[in-house]
């Protein structure tokens, strides 16, 4: 199986037996590529004596912690093929991760990104408002995942306009104009988490405007909570405050991060995150690294079937979190289903959420 031929599926279309027997032949795959490629790596399995001839199941996939891409810069490619070196966001004087891409990778990125957000709005390009300031996109210093997830969104979009100014203040004139051209079509939004709240609704609400998006706009948001639960906003209320100041009906939260670009998982209708055809998520004991059953909570792995130029194919994460099901959801969605529970203790902020807010205090 190859990435071109999965993107003939749908991406929440199959059920638990087939994605398994899809996804443990491309892990296996990756995981044989990665080993002879990419020395660090291989040193790794070997030490722990795990060879990509033994991986019999998904979740027999060996895994390498999130951290490590702190540390070194992984690639399984020729380094004359790298065409990117992107960053994770930090805090100041935190270590970001390093991830190499090469033109494969990100062009299947970009590819699986596009189907997953296709499945929700469809496949025309709508009139976008990006919840954030055009400076992150133009100045190549601020350039990581921030700027990195804002490209990645523009492509669905037409007469791209920031609702934000070079100092992160919010240009009104700029959202009633956009609002004015576009207010009965379907609209999209994309922005951070902790900054629309704080640069855009907070704004709004100080200043005792409402804005009318109306029920044909859908909004995309990710990164970090931890700064919102500490002000007691949790994902319900952030919608309902949403549709208050705005009317912005359709509200999707997802995950991702830097380490696996593309391969997001999305909120849906329901409030549950969803993995799809290309990614997968288990929860591990955190004291022996074993699969937890359904239910209960643990530390969470994700996997891609993308990362092609460096060993991100199986990721375990500094979060918390729970598998409520697979192939069950409600929304009618295959695939598990799952929520966050946050970062375990002690772990450092990650997110463009929440290392930008870690400067509000």
């Amino acid at each position: 199986m190859t990435i071109q031929k999965m993107l003939e599926y749908t991406p929440y279309e199959l059920e638990a037996q087939a994605k398994q027997k899809l996804l443990t032949d491309m892990f296996t795959q990756l995981t044989e590529h990665h080993y002879q490629n990419c020395p660090e790596y291989k040193k790794i399995l070997d030490a722990l004596d795990k060879k990509p001839s033994a991986i019999n199941s998904v979740e027999s996939v060996p895994f390498i912690p999130v951290r490590l891409f702190k540390e070194y810069l992984l690639t399984s490619v020729p380094a004359d093929k790298i065409t990117r070196t992107m960053t994770s966001s930090g805090t100041t004087g935190q270590q970001v991760s390093r991830i190499s891409l090469d033109a494969e990778t990100s062009k299947n990125q970009q590819r699986v990104l596009s189907k997953i957000i296709a499945s929700y709005i469809g496949a025309q390009r709508l009139p976008l408002l990006i919840l954030d300031s055009k400076t992150v996109v133009k100045d190549r210093k601020l350039f990581g995942a921030r700027g990195a997830g804002i490209m990645g969104f523009t492509i669905y979009g037409r007469d791209v306009t920031y609702a934000l100014d070079e100092n992160m203040q919010l240009d009104l004139n700029a959202v009633n104009d956009f609002l004015d051209k576009y207010r009965d079509g379907p609209i999209l939004l994309f922005g951070y988490t902790f900054m629309i709240w704080q640069h855009f609704y907070l704004k709004l609400k100080e200043q005792g405007i409402t804005l009318n998006f109306g029920e044909n706009t859908t909004l995309f948001h990710v990164g970090g909570w931890k700064k919102l639960v500490e002000l007691k906003v949790d994902n319900e209320t952030y919608k309902t405050e949403l549709l208050r100041q705005c009317h912005i009906t359709r509200v999707y939260n997802y995950y991702g991060m830097a380490e696996q670009l593309g391969s997001i998982f999305v909120e849906c209708e329901c409030g549950h995150l969803h993995a799809s055809i290309f990614s997968d998520i288990i929860i591990r004991n955190p004291y022996d690294f074993s699969p937890m059953p359904n239910g209960e909570k643990g530390l969470m792995e994700v996997m891609s079937v993308l990362p092609t130029s460096y060993p991100g194919h199986a990721i375990l994460t500094e979060d918390e979190g729970i598998v409520l099901g697979e192939d069950d959801c409600a929304c009618g969605r295959k695939g598990k289903y799952f929520k966050i529970l946050g970062r375990v203790k002690n772990a450092e902020l990650r997110g463009c959420s929440d290392t930008y807010a870690s400067k509000f205090r």
